[in-house]
């Protein structure tokens, strides 16, 4: 009876294929984490991520937007939309930022890039928190570098790998990812730079108050450095005032905040005395400041002629020139990408870099040719009605609709046992394959026991065990474990080259202890008596060199093999003191490396990690041992919830945060953690008949049907096939031994929540018949 209880309970965690989702989720707006600087930070992203917030938030009221603000200690306020600060030069801040972001359960992470707004060689702190949200990335790149330096492409090529979608603003800048960093061409999205969409302005009421009158007035606005060229703008004054004495040009903006700490106001005194020695200082004002956005449109408004004289032909955003063409002013500007391409089809003047002639000479015409100019005018204010930020908000919305919609799921029976078709294509007359590319096995890299073991184990697991093509395939599993073991190293070797040459004398101990589980798995499980005899006596051969392991995870495996023999020579004085000794340890190690938030035998997570939950539980359970059951239950739980996201899917401890202590990266999540899971999760149902762990097993499980950060199936029932892993731009496609076994074994390990019927259920997908079986991979 508490069979059919639990039976009915786990139903609804195993049935559907849609993955599930908490109840306080399910209508909640979906959240976007948009990362950046903001007000009232005074800088161009800061500008553009609150622009980006105001208009989209306006565009989209289905989107629940939290900033997570770039800030130095210096600054002091934030702004009440800001819902987390990070300190660019504290490392442990985007650290902080990025649990944060992964414990609200936001859909998508927003970051805006620049080199210089994060801390670190060319702002690689921004890495620690990139690597650690689950959630897709998007990365709006301010700057894409054609040569960068060594520190700016590693950075850049992380942010390309990582990151789901990648967003510029010109068609130069998504060829320079495609070419210089090797991005993927639809991985990368044009949207160009935000504008306000404001009526055109021909004569701003602002000339009455600031007493200019009818004067003909050039500007230049933004952030003053070095990297504006206003000492060429500056030199071409001379010839225009020859014409027209009483022209003005207004620059509009503070000094770079970075170059002001640096040096102060020198290089601003410096353009002044430029202007002094050329007889212009009259023709020349200062709007010394940094003008919000109102005051800015309306700075800009009052220009009759914009100039842009960037010596920085690289440069790929320039979001005041982008105002300038919104609000309908005559531009003359340097030819740099975003200028080529926004002023393009005569939306403005391009002159050569430097060349103070060539902007006096523009200048002069349309000053000369009112009908130009306002041609000129009308042609960038049509041209600006494509950015203005009503529609590029739209645009952005439909770039994260894309980016939070996970594909459906397909239909189809979650209990069907897989094809074995897949082991099949992976195995030949040697053993089974490491590696594949796509679907294709890859004989490069050969052999290895770690994979058949697990073959091994598979083999002799629930109704395959019976079936005589499946032991027939055993043998062949087995043969490859015994031909492994070096006799004069007392070790098993693990890597073996196509050419069927071992790589190496002994292997890791993690691949012995793995080597030893498979002995004792069949031991007790194989099909045949003499495979069952075999493997205890290889088991009694092999053993000794448990006693001197000392990887936790070698360790384990190893706990594991002899907990299986003991079901079948309950007697066995070596696999007793491998459990006893196994045991002892894993405890030991399990309160040493407890703190008040980490309940693990480790400082971090790594591979098959459940599996010290899942040994220490046995030994336990082999002992005697309250103390020992409850420690693994205990770590186990521990485990689950930190493997579970807020959105109540399974997420794994990711390979790449393997060198973490204390802490996990999601990526690339790995099929081994979903079988190890739900192994450990069938030992503890076993041991305490709670529907938690029904629960638990059933979360890992959906996690190869689409039950995932991505939403993305990486397993299929029809060929028995399973994808390498899950990235963070999606699925790994290729399939290896590994991911395949796991797969497979976990379907096996499903079954003690399923119950007996559920090996029978379509025997024929499972079935290994003699006529598939090829003759080489």
């Amino acid at each position: 009876m508490k069979y059919e209880a639990e039976h009915q309970l786990f139903s609804s965690f195993c049935e559907t294929d849609t993955p599930a989702v908490s109840e306080p989720l399910r209508h909640q707006p979906a959240r976007v984490a948009l990362v950046g600087c903001f007000r009232p930070r005074k800088c161009g992203i800061a500008t553009f991520t609150a622009d980006t917030y105001d208009h989209l938030s306006r565009a989209r009221p289905d989107l629940a937007l939290d900033i997570y603000a770039m800030r130095s200690k210096a600054e002091a306020g934030v702004d009440a939309a800001v819902c987390g600060s990070i300190d660019d030069e504290d490392v442990t801040a985007y650290r902080r930022a990025a649990d944060a972001i992964n414990a609200s359960g936001a859909a998508a992470v927003w970051l805006q890039h620049e080199f210089g707004i994060f801390g670190g060689p060319a702002g690689d702190m921004v890495l620690e928190l990139v690597e650690r949200v689950a959630a897709p990335l998007i990365v709006t790149l301010h700057t894409v570098l054609a040569e960068p330096d060594e520190a700016q492409r590693a950075v850049m090529e992380r942010l390309v790998a990582r990151a789901s979608k990648l967003v510029v603003m010109s068609r130069f800048g998504r060829d320079t990812l495609v070419n210089v960093y090797g991005a993927e061409r639809d991985a990368v999205a044009v949207i160009e730079h935000g504008t306000p969409d404001r009526p055109f302005v021909a004569s701003s009421p602002l000339r009455a108050a600031l007493a200019i009158g009818d004067r003909p007035v050039l500007s230049t606005f933004g952030l003053i450095g070095p990297g504006k060229g206003l000492e060429t703008a500056i030199r071409a004054l001379p010839a225009i005032t020859a014409q027209y004495p009483d022209v003005l040009y207004r620059i509009v903006g503070a000094t770079h905040p970075n170059l002001l700490a640096a040096e102060g106001e020198a290089y601003r005194e410096s353009l002044e005395a430029l202007a002094e020695s050329l007889g212009v200082a009259g023709n020349l004002a200062w709007d010394n400041r940094f003008l919000d956005s109102g005051d800015l449109l309306e700075a800009i408004e009052l220009c009759d002629i914009y100039l842009a004289p960037y010596p920085n032909l690289a440069q790929i955003t320039s979001g005041t020139l982008a105002y300038a063409v919104a609000l309908g002013r005559a531009v003359v500007s340097t030819p740099f990408v975003h200028a080529r391409e926004l002023l393009a089809e005569d939306v403005g003047i391009l002159v050569p870099a430097g060349d103070c002639e060539a902007i006096a000479e523009a200048a002069l015409l349309l000053l000369a040719v009112p009908e130009e100019r306002k041609a000129l005018q009308q042609r960038a204010y049509a041209r600006g009605r494509r950015t203005a930020w009503g529609a590029i908000a739209r645009e952005f919305g439909g770039l994260l609709d894309r980016v939070m919609a996970p594909p459906k799921p397909r239909a189809g029976s979650r209990r069907a046992a897989p094809s074995q078709v897949a082991i099949l294509d992976l195995s030949d007359d040697v053993g089974i394959l490491q590696h594949g590319r796509g679907p294709v096995p890859d004989r490069n890299h050969g052999y290895c026991i770690d994979d058949n073991a697990r073959a091994l184990m598979l083999m002799n697991s629930g109704a395959l065990a019976s079936q005589p093509d499946a032991q027939h395939r055993a043998l062949r599993y087995a043969s490859f474990l015994q031909h492994a073991w070096n006799e004069d190293k007392q070790g098993f070797r693990n890597f073996m080259g196509y050419d069927r040459r071992w790589l190496e004398e002994v292997g890791s101990e993690d691949s012995n202890g793995r080597a030893l589980w498979a002995l004792g798995h069949c031991a007790a499980h194989a099909g045949s008596e003499d495979l069952r005899t075999w493997a205890t006596g290889w088991f009694a051969q092999t053993s000794n060199i448990a006693i001197g392991f000392k990887s936790p995870r070698a360790i384990a495996f190893a706990l594991l093999g002899a907990d299986e023999l003991l079901d079948r020579s309950p007697r066995d004085e070596r696999a007793h003191a491998i459990i006893e000794r196994g045991g002892a340890f894993l405890n030991a190690v399990w309160k040493a490396s407890r703190r008040p938030d980490w309940d693990w035998f480790e400082p971090g997570l790594a591979y098959d990690n459940a599996r010290l939950a899942e040994a220490l539980i046995r030994a336990g359970r082999r002992l005697q041992s309250l103390p020992m059951e409850e420690a693994g239950l205990a770590a186990l739980d521990w485990l689950c919830d930190r493997q579970t996201s807020r959105a109540g899917h399974f997420r794994p401890a990711g390979s790449e945060g393997f060198h973490l202590l204390g802490e996990t990266t999601p990526f690339d999540q790995q099929p081994l953690e979903a079988w190890a899971t739900i192994a450990a999760c069938a030992v503890a149902h076993g041991l305490t008949a709670s529907t938690r762990w029904a629960e638990r097993a059933g979360s890992a499980w959906r996690w190869f049907s689409g039950g995932n950060d991505r939403g993305l199936i990486l397993a299929d029932p029809s060929t028995g096939r399973c994808c390498d892993g899950l990235t963070p731009r999606g699925v790994n496609s290729n399939v290896g031994a590994e991911s395949t076994l796991a797969y497979h074994l976990a379907h096996h390990a499903m079954s003690v929540f399923w119950g007996a019927e559920a090996r029978e259920v379509e025997p024929e997908a499972g079935r290994i018949e003699s006529s598939a079986v090829p003759a080489a991979a």
